[in-house]
Protein backbone atom coordinates (compact mmCIF):
# COMPACT_ATOMS: atom_id res chain seq x y z
CA UNK A 1 0.00 0.00 0.00
CA UNK A 2 1.35 3.60 -0.39
CA UNK A 3 1.72 5.07 2.72
CA UNK A 4 3.62 8.75 4.14
CA UNK A 5 6.53 7.74 6.93
CA UNK A 6 7.86 10.03 8.59
CA UNK A 7 11.88 8.88 9.46
CA UNK A 8 12.51 12.15 11.16
CA UNK A 9 11.65 15.99 11.33
CA UNK A 10 10.88 17.07 7.18
CA UNK A 11 12.43 13.77 6.45
CA UNK A 12 8.57 12.53 4.81
CA UNK A 13 8.36 10.11 2.34
CA UNK A 14 5.84 8.44 -0.07
CA UNK A 15 6.44 4.68 0.35
CA UNK A 16 5.57 1.21 -0.37
CA UNK A 17 4.65 -0.60 2.74
CA UNK A 18 2.75 -3.98 3.61
CA UNK A 19 -0.91 -3.72 3.96
CA UNK A 20 -1.43 -4.71 7.46
CA UNK A 21 -3.46 -7.05 8.80
CA UNK A 22 -6.52 -7.03 11.50
CA UNK A 23 -5.40 -9.03 14.50
CA UNK A 24 -7.57 -9.91 17.11
CA UNK A 25 -9.86 -7.42 18.38
CA UNK A 26 -9.14 -5.11 15.54
CA UNK A 27 -10.63 -3.85 12.18
CA UNK A 28 -8.58 -3.36 9.39
CA UNK A 29 -10.02 -0.13 7.33
CA UNK A 30 -9.46 1.64 3.84
CA UNK A 31 -8.77 5.14 4.90
CA UNK A 32 -11.19 7.01 2.99
CA UNK A 33 -10.11 10.58 4.14
CA UNK A 34 -7.42 11.98 6.18
CA UNK A 35 -7.11 15.54 7.92
CA UNK A 36 -4.04 17.40 8.90
CA UNK A 37 -4.06 17.87 12.41
CA UNK A 38 -2.68 21.47 14.21
CA UNK A 39 -0.04 18.94 15.90
CA UNK A 40 1.23 17.38 13.07
CA UNK A 41 3.32 20.12 12.32
CA UNK A 42 5.58 20.00 15.25
CA UNK A 43 5.44 16.51 14.88
CA UNK A 44 6.64 16.44 11.30
CA UNK A 45 8.53 19.12 11.22
CA UNK A 46 9.90 20.19 14.21
CA UNK A 47 10.18 17.66 17.22
CA UNK A 48 9.60 14.09 15.49
CA UNK A 49 7.39 11.67 16.69
CA UNK A 50 7.21 9.15 19.88
CA UNK A 51 9.15 6.27 18.15
CA UNK A 52 10.67 7.15 14.13
CA UNK A 53 10.10 5.33 11.59
CA UNK A 54 6.36 5.97 11.65
CA UNK A 55 3.04 6.12 9.50
CA UNK A 56 1.55 9.12 10.69
CA UNK A 57 -2.08 10.70 10.57
CA UNK A 58 -4.99 10.60 13.05
CA UNK A 59 -7.74 12.63 11.71
CA UNK A 60 -9.46 9.82 9.94
CA UNK A 61 -12.77 7.97 8.39
CA UNK A 62 -12.28 4.88 6.87
CA UNK A 63 -14.83 1.80 5.38
CA UNK A 64 -14.20 -1.13 7.15
CA UNK A 65 -12.27 -3.77 4.60
CA UNK A 66 -12.06 -7.17 7.22
CA UNK A 67 -12.97 -7.96 10.73
CA UNK A 68 -10.28 -9.75 13.02
CA UNK A 69 -10.96 -12.62 15.36
CA UNK A 70 -13.51 -12.10 18.08
CA UNK A 71 -14.82 -8.76 16.57
CA UNK A 72 -18.57 -9.23 15.59
CA UNK A 73 -21.58 -6.04 15.23
CA UNK A 74 -18.82 -4.66 12.28
CA UNK A 75 -20.04 -5.58 8.60
CA UNK A 76 -17.38 -4.77 5.61
CA UNK A 77 -18.43 -1.41 3.80
CA UNK A 78 -19.14 0.45 6.77
CA UNK A 79 -18.49 3.81 6.86
CA UNK A 80 -16.74 4.46 10.52
CA UNK A 81 -15.13 7.14 12.64
CA UNK A 82 -12.04 6.00 15.14
CA UNK A 83 -11.05 8.21 17.98
CA UNK A 84 -7.19 7.93 17.79
CA UNK A 85 -6.49 7.54 21.50
CA UNK A 86 -6.06 3.73 22.63
CA UNK A 87 -6.21 4.47 26.08
CA UNK A 88 -4.53 1.64 28.82
CA UNK A 89 -7.67 1.35 30.48
CA UNK A 90 -6.34 -0.01 33.78
CA UNK A 91 -4.86 3.72 35.72
CA UNK A 92 -6.55 5.71 37.66
CA UNK A 93 -7.76 8.51 35.16
CA UNK A 94 -8.76 5.77 32.88
CA UNK A 95 -10.71 3.61 35.70
CA UNK A 96 -12.31 7.59 36.72
CA UNK A 97 -13.47 8.24 32.89
CA UNK A 98 -10.99 10.79 32.09
CA UNK A 99 -9.57 9.12 29.11
CA UNK A 100 -7.75 12.23 28.06
CA UNK A 101 -5.82 11.84 30.39
CA UNK A 102 -4.53 7.97 30.20
CA UNK A 103 -1.05 8.15 32.05
CA UNK A 104 0.21 4.99 29.52
CA UNK A 105 -1.61 5.40 26.48
CA UNK A 106 -0.79 4.44 22.63
CA UNK A 107 -2.20 6.81 20.25
CA UNK A 108 -2.52 6.10 16.30
CA UNK A 109 -0.19 8.35 13.84
CA UNK A 110 1.87 9.61 16.84
CA UNK A 111 2.68 6.33 18.71
CA UNK A 112 1.85 3.82 16.00
CA UNK A 113 1.30 3.82 12.61
CA UNK A 114 -1.78 5.98 11.71
CA UNK A 115 -3.99 7.13 8.46
CA UNK A 116 -1.91 8.68 6.30
CA UNK A 117 -2.18 5.24 4.22
CA UNK A 118 -4.16 3.24 2.27
CA UNK A 119 -5.35 0.97 5.33
CA UNK A 120 -4.33 1.00 8.82
CA UNK A 121 -5.31 -1.54 11.32
CA UNK A 122 -7.57 -0.28 14.21
CA UNK A 123 -8.89 -1.37 17.48
CA UNK A 124 -12.55 -2.13 17.51
CA UNK A 125 -13.14 -0.43 20.71
CA UNK A 126 -12.31 2.23 18.69
CA UNK A 127 -14.44 2.41 15.99
CA UNK A 128 -17.38 4.91 15.92
CA UNK A 129 -21.20 3.84 13.96
CA UNK A 130 -20.77 7.04 11.33
CA UNK A 131 -24.57 8.12 9.97
CA UNK A 132 -23.82 6.11 6.00
CA UNK A 133 -25.19 9.27 4.67
CA UNK A 134 -22.51 11.31 5.96
CA UNK A 135 -19.47 12.32 3.30
CA UNK A 136 -16.17 10.48 4.78
CA UNK A 137 -14.85 14.00 4.65
CA UNK A 138 -16.95 15.15 7.01
CA UNK A 139 -16.73 11.96 9.54
CA UNK A 140 -12.73 12.36 9.03
CA UNK A 141 -13.36 16.00 10.76
CA UNK A 142 -15.04 14.58 13.98
CA UNK A 143 -12.02 14.67 16.02
CA UNK A 144 -11.39 17.85 15.87
CA UNK A 145 -15.26 19.05 16.31
CA UNK A 146 -15.45 16.58 19.09
CA UNK A 147 -11.79 18.06 20.65
CA UNK A 148 -13.95 21.74 20.55
CA UNK A 149 -16.71 20.84 22.34
CA UNK A 150 -14.41 18.72 24.84
CA UNK A 151 -12.46 22.52 25.97
CA UNK A 152 -16.28 24.18 26.01
CA UNK A 153 -17.61 21.56 28.39
CA UNK A 154 -14.39 21.53 30.34
CA UNK A 155 -14.83 25.08 31.20
CA UNK A 156 -18.26 24.87 32.01
CA UNK A 157 -20.48 25.05 28.87
CA UNK A 158 -22.63 28.15 27.91
CA UNK A 159 -26.45 29.27 28.90
CA UNK A 160 -28.43 30.63 26.73
CA UNK A 161 -28.27 34.29 26.02
CA UNK A 162 -24.23 34.45 27.21
CA UNK A 163 -21.24 35.31 25.04
CA UNK A 164 -18.76 33.05 23.50
CA UNK A 165 -15.19 34.08 22.06
CA UNK A 166 -12.74 32.43 20.01
CA UNK A 167 -9.13 32.87 19.30
CA UNK A 168 -8.10 31.56 16.26
CA UNK A 169 -10.09 30.49 13.01
CA UNK A 170 -8.70 27.31 12.09
CA UNK A 171 -10.56 24.19 12.30
CA UNK A 172 -11.21 23.49 15.66
CA UNK A 173 -11.57 27.25 16.18
CA UNK A 174 -14.71 27.17 13.66
CA UNK A 175 -16.32 24.16 15.26
CA UNK A 176 -15.82 26.06 18.71
CA UNK A 177 -18.08 28.81 16.85
CA UNK A 178 -20.46 26.36 15.83
CA UNK A 179 -20.86 24.72 19.26
CA UNK A 180 -21.09 28.28 20.90
CA UNK A 181 -23.70 29.20 18.82
CA UNK A 182 -25.83 25.73 18.83
CA UNK A 183 -25.41 25.88 22.81
CA UNK A 184 -27.44 29.04 22.77
CA UNK A 185 -24.57 32.02 22.77
CA UNK A 186 -26.11 35.22 22.14
CA UNK A 187 -23.18 36.42 20.01
CA UNK A 188 -20.01 34.62 19.34
CA UNK A 189 -16.65 36.97 18.97
CA UNK A 190 -13.86 35.59 16.75
CA UNK A 191 -10.53 36.68 16.39
CA UNK A 192 -7.73 36.06 13.93
CA UNK A 193 -4.61 37.18 12.29
CA UNK A 194 -5.91 36.83 9.04
CA UNK A 195 -9.07 38.41 7.72
CA UNK A 196 -9.34 35.41 5.30
CA UNK A 197 -9.86 33.23 8.55
CA UNK A 198 -12.52 35.97 9.69
CA UNK A 199 -14.59 35.19 6.48
CA UNK A 200 -14.54 31.80 8.00
CA UNK A 201 -15.52 32.55 11.43
CA UNK A 202 -18.29 34.14 10.09
CA UNK A 203 -19.62 31.25 8.00
CA UNK A 204 -19.28 29.37 10.72
CA UNK A 205 -21.55 32.12 12.93
CA UNK A 206 -19.34 34.50 14.62
CA UNK A 207 -21.43 37.55 14.79
CA UNK A 208 -18.78 39.66 15.50
CA UNK A 209 -14.99 39.41 13.86
CA UNK A 210 -11.99 41.20 15.40
CA UNK A 211 -8.27 41.19 13.77
CA UNK A 212 -6.38 40.58 16.64
CA UNK A 213 -4.23 44.09 15.96
CA UNK A 214 -7.09 45.69 16.27
CA UNK A 215 -8.39 43.72 19.68
CA UNK A 216 -7.17 46.11 21.79
CA UNK A 217 -9.20 48.70 20.53
CA UNK A 218 -12.27 46.28 20.92
CA UNK A 219 -14.75 46.46 24.30
CA UNK A 220 -16.23 43.37 23.70
CA UNK A 221 -16.00 40.59 26.60
CA UNK A 222 -17.27 36.96 26.74
CA UNK A 223 -18.53 34.44 29.32
CA UNK A 224 -16.48 31.62 28.03
CA UNK A 225 -13.57 31.99 25.78
CA UNK A 226 -11.52 29.36 23.71
CA UNK A 227 -8.13 29.76 22.75
CA UNK A 228 -7.04 27.46 19.77
CA UNK A 229 -3.61 28.98 18.85
CA UNK A 230 -0.90 27.80 21.09
CA UNK A 231 1.32 31.09 20.68
CA UNK A 232 1.81 33.53 23.59
CA UNK A 233 -0.48 36.59 21.73
CA UNK A 234 -2.57 34.51 21.63
CA UNK A 235 -2.82 33.25 24.74
CA UNK A 236 -2.89 36.32 26.35
CA UNK A 237 -5.49 38.10 24.39
CA UNK A 238 -7.92 34.93 25.15
CA UNK A 239 -7.24 35.79 28.68
CA UNK A 240 -7.82 39.18 27.91
CA UNK A 241 -11.41 38.86 26.12
CA UNK A 242 -13.09 37.24 29.20
CA UNK A 243 -15.29 39.09 30.82
CA UNK A 244 -15.36 39.91 35.13
CA UNK A 245 -15.61 36.03 36.49
CA UNK A 246 -15.62 34.22 33.03
CA UNK A 247 -13.85 31.32 31.75
CA UNK A 248 -10.97 30.44 29.39
CA UNK A 249 -10.30 27.16 27.78
CA UNK A 250 -6.82 26.62 26.08
CA UNK A 251 -6.55 23.60 23.03
CA UNK A 252 -3.67 25.03 21.41
CA UNK A 253 -0.57 23.41 21.70
CA UNK A 254 2.62 25.80 22.20
CA UNK A 255 5.71 25.08 20.78
CA UNK A 256 8.05 27.70 22.68
CA UNK A 257 7.87 28.64 26.11
CA UNK A 258 4.56 30.86 26.99
CA UNK A 259 4.91 34.10 28.95
CA UNK A 260 1.85 35.53 30.85
CA UNK A 261 2.04 39.86 30.55
CA UNK A 262 1.81 41.31 34.03
CA UNK A 263 -1.26 42.91 32.97
CA UNK A 264 -2.58 40.01 31.51
CA UNK A 265 -1.83 38.16 34.89
CA UNK A 266 -3.48 41.05 37.07
CA UNK A 267 -6.39 40.81 34.84
CA UNK A 268 -7.51 37.28 35.37
CA UNK A 269 -6.61 38.01 39.41
CA UNK A 270 -8.90 40.81 39.69
CA UNK A 271 -11.60 39.66 37.59
CA UNK A 272 -11.46 36.12 39.04
CA UNK A 273 -10.91 34.86 35.52
CA UNK A 274 -10.86 30.60 35.80
CA UNK A 275 -8.08 29.06 33.12
CA UNK A 276 -8.77 25.56 32.21
CA UNK A 277 -6.43 23.12 30.41
CA UNK A 278 -8.22 21.03 27.98
CA UNK A 279 -6.47 17.84 25.90
CA UNK A 280 -7.96 15.80 23.46
CA UNK A 281 -11.62 14.72 23.79
CA UNK A 282 -12.05 11.72 25.31
CA UNK A 283 -14.86 10.76 28.41
CA UNK A 284 -17.27 7.67 29.19
CA UNK A 285 -18.26 5.64 27.86
CA UNK A 286 -14.88 5.89 25.70
CA UNK A 287 -14.59 8.04 23.42
CA UNK A 288 -17.31 9.98 25.03
CA UNK A 289 -20.35 12.10 23.62
CA UNK A 290 -18.11 14.66 22.34
CA UNK A 291 -17.74 11.85 19.76
CA UNK A 292 -21.33 10.39 19.70
CA UNK A 293 -22.89 14.24 19.70
CA UNK A 294 -19.95 15.32 17.08
CA UNK A 295 -21.54 12.44 14.97
CA UNK A 296 -24.65 13.27 15.66
CA UNK A 297 -24.69 16.67 14.12
CA UNK A 298 -23.30 15.91 10.80
CA UNK A 299 -25.52 13.44 10.32
CA UNK A 300 -28.50 16.42 11.07
CA UNK A 301 -26.74 18.50 9.14
CA UNK A 302 -26.63 21.19 12.08
CA UNK A 303 -22.93 21.23 12.39
CA UNK A 304 -20.81 22.53 8.73
CA UNK A 305 -17.91 21.41 7.70
CA UNK A 306 -17.24 21.53 3.93
CA UNK A 307 -16.77 25.38 3.86
CA UNK A 308 -13.15 24.81 6.08
CA UNK A 309 -11.79 22.58 3.70
CA UNK A 310 -8.88 24.41 1.25
CA UNK A 311 -7.04 21.68 0.27
CA UNK A 312 -8.43 18.23 -0.59
CA UNK A 313 -5.92 16.08 -2.15
CA UNK A 314 -4.06 12.78 -3.10
CA UNK A 315 -1.91 11.20 -0.51
CA UNK A 316 1.10 11.63 -3.20
CA UNK A 317 0.72 15.63 -2.46
CA UNK A 318 1.40 15.39 1.29
CA UNK A 319 5.38 15.74 0.94
CA UNK A 320 5.06 18.60 -0.65
CA UNK A 321 2.16 20.49 0.93
CA UNK A 322 4.35 19.81 4.14
CA UNK A 323 7.89 21.27 2.42
CA UNK A 324 4.88 24.39 1.97
CA UNK A 325 3.70 24.36 5.41
CA UNK A 326 7.59 24.93 6.82
CA UNK A 327 7.86 27.84 4.56
CA UNK A 328 5.07 29.29 5.49
CA UNK A 329 3.69 29.79 2.09
CA UNK A 330 0.81 28.30 2.24
CA UNK A 331 -2.99 29.95 3.01
CA UNK A 332 -4.74 26.91 3.72
CA UNK A 333 -7.74 26.30 6.67
CA UNK A 334 -8.66 21.73 6.79
CA UNK A 335 -6.23 20.42 4.77
CA UNK A 336 -7.62 16.54 3.92
CA UNK A 337 -5.89 14.03 1.87
CA UNK A 338 -7.23 11.07 -0.55
CA UNK A 339 -5.12 7.68 0.43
Amino acid sequence: MRAIVLHAPKDIRLEDRPKPVAGPGEVLLRVASVGVCGSDLPRMLVKGAWKMPLITGHEFSGHIEALGEGVTGWQPGELVAVAPLIACGQCDECQTGNFSRCRDYDYLGSRRDGAYAEYVAVPVGNLLKAPQHVDPRAIAMADPASIALHAIWKAGGLRIGQTGGVVGCGPIGLFAIQWLRLMGARDVLAVDVSEEKLALAREAGATRTVLSADLADCPAKADLVIEAVGIDAAINAAVRLAGPGGHVAFIGIPVPDVTLSNATFQYFLRQEISLHGSWNSFAAPFPGPQWTTTLEKFGTGELKWEFMISHDLDLADLPAIFDRFDRKDLHFSKVLFRP
